[in-house]
């Protein structure tokens, strides 16, 4: 057991694996959610919201969803199974719910920032001093709207307010952007028979979730070849399946080749109602004016609705700017995307996203963030955060590849362990490896909850 105490800032999939972890090893903890459950933005969602990564491997390890789940379970199913884990480990009554963490500072030091520790204030103005601070607060709620030229007179609503086609007042949508939010919108409109239009500024490649009705990531034949190989052998598979953009009128041609180049929009269902001409493709927005939209092609179409699908800033409003290292509002980080930037004894969990499934690698990296933590419990004397920034290059990305986000991890597990060795400190847990493959479910959804 540890004298040291932790401060865990959220209670969505992240924020519940970083404190099952430190829990697990012993530490004291605290854990502050500003809203009156666990879940994050899976409560909030838009309700037509599906995963896109199937059951079988996007649950925690040891704690898979439900056998009985579809295999592309529904926004409602996956804040059920996050409760259901929270319930299962005993984590609701260690958090503190209805507790907004207003500000972070580190304490006064003559050495690194944040060697210290960390100052934590609360909204009910209480101030509590922590070894460590580990921030798993999302990166899904500060909206990004773009400026445009003009005035809209119609209503306009983020993806992240959206909540169903209740929301929109009139027939005719305009869905902006056509990442996988915005392909969902378009859907949800289509499939309510609005007059929907989507602006596809830039071209993708659109992968399905399921070839041969078997999800993509679980397709066995796909596991024997290269990363490289695998993206080939997708994108023929979707070229026989699907066809091009040629075969989707008003789809841009994607300006780039591979899939690892774009970003990984996972849907056909726009697809299918582009062929079906319920929903219309648009370019970009040159200007509003009333309800009149002029597109850059020089077209225009009159709307009653705007859905803004653009995207949020990974925004952490509890930090000073000036303590924070950016880049085009993104937070630099080493680490595997965990250390941010001149900053000791803070961890960001989940803001790196590597592709894939989600839920499984939050408790990979707040295992290593935990080993990392221990480094400062064994008499860590020299900063972290700049050992980590000598060996790596700064990581601005929250999308990233799979085999660079394991890379990452590797370099800073041998780091860590090295780090350990100089200390002669015996890690405890052991810095992870980073999964290679899908994180292997162990026993059932029953017996954990059971348990």
């Amino acid at each position: 057991m540890t004298s040291a105490t932790y401060c865990v800032i959220g209670a969505g999939a992240a924020g519940l694996a970083t404190l099952r972890t430190l829990l697990a090893s012993g530490r004291e903890v605290d854990c502050f959610e500003a809203t009156d459950r666990v879940g994050g933005h899976w409560n909030t969602d838009y309700e037509a919201l599906h995963l896109i990564t199937s059951r079988d491997v996007t649950g925690y390890a040891g704690f898979p969803m439900p056998a009985d789940y579809p295999l592309f379970p529904s926004r409602d199913q996956v804040t059920a199974y996050l409760t259901a884990y929270a319930d299962a480990h005993g984590l609701h009554e260690r958090i503190t719910f209805g507790i907004r963490v207003e500000s972070v500072v580190p304490v006064p030091t003559s050495g690194s920032t944040g060697s210290a520790g960390w100052v934590v204030t609360t909204s009910d103005g209480r101030e509590r001093t922590y070894d460590g601070v580990l921030v798993a607060n999302g990166h899904l709620h500060d909206q990004r709207v773009p400026a445009v030229p003009g005035e809209f007179t119609g209503k306009q609503i983020h993806s992240g307010s959206y909540r169903s086609t209740a929301d929109v007042e009139g027939t005719r949508v305009l869905v902006v952007g056509s990442g996988n939010s915005g392909c969902d919108l378009a859907v949800d409109a289509a499939q309510h028979r609005l007059e929907t239009s989507i602006c596809v500024r830039s071209g993708h490649i659109f992968q399905p979730k399921t070839f041969f009705g078997v999800p993509r990531s679980e397709l066995s034949f796909l596991k024997q070849f290269t990363f490289e190989e695998q993206d080939l052998l997708t994108r023929l598979l979707i070229t026989a399946s699907k066809g091009t953009y040629e075969n989707y009128p008003g789809l841009p041609k994607p300006p780039f080749r591979t899939l690892a180049e774009g970003a990984p929009v996972v849907n056909d269902l726009l697809l299918y109602w582009i062929q079906h001409g319920r929903v219309t493709v648009v370019p970009g927005i040159e200007r509003f004016e009333g309800r009149t939209v002029h597109f850059t092609d020089g077209t225009a179409g009159e709307y009653d609705t705007v859905l803004w699908a653009t995207g949020f800033h990974p925004t952490l409003p509890f930090l000073d700017d000036d303590l924070l290292q950016t880049a085009d509002g993104v937070p630099l980080r080493t680490g595997g995307g965990i250390v941010p930037a001149g900053l000791d004894r803070l961890y960001l969990i989940g803001l790196a996203a590597p592709r894939g499934p989600q839920i499984a690698l939050y408790p990979v990296q707040a295992t290593l963030a935990l080993a990392m933590a221990e480094l400062w419990e064994q008499g860590l004397d020299t900063s972290l955060a700049g050992a980590l920034e000598a060996e790596q290059p700064f990581e601005q990305r929250v999308d990233m590849l799979r085999p660079v986000w394991e890379a990452q991890m590797e370099a800073t597990r041998d780091l860590v362990q090295r780090l350990a060795a100089r200390l002669h400190a015996r890690l405890d847990p052991e810095p992870p490896h980073p999964p290679h493959a899908e994180v292997p479910e162990q026993g059932s959804y029953d017996e954990a909850v059971v348990s």
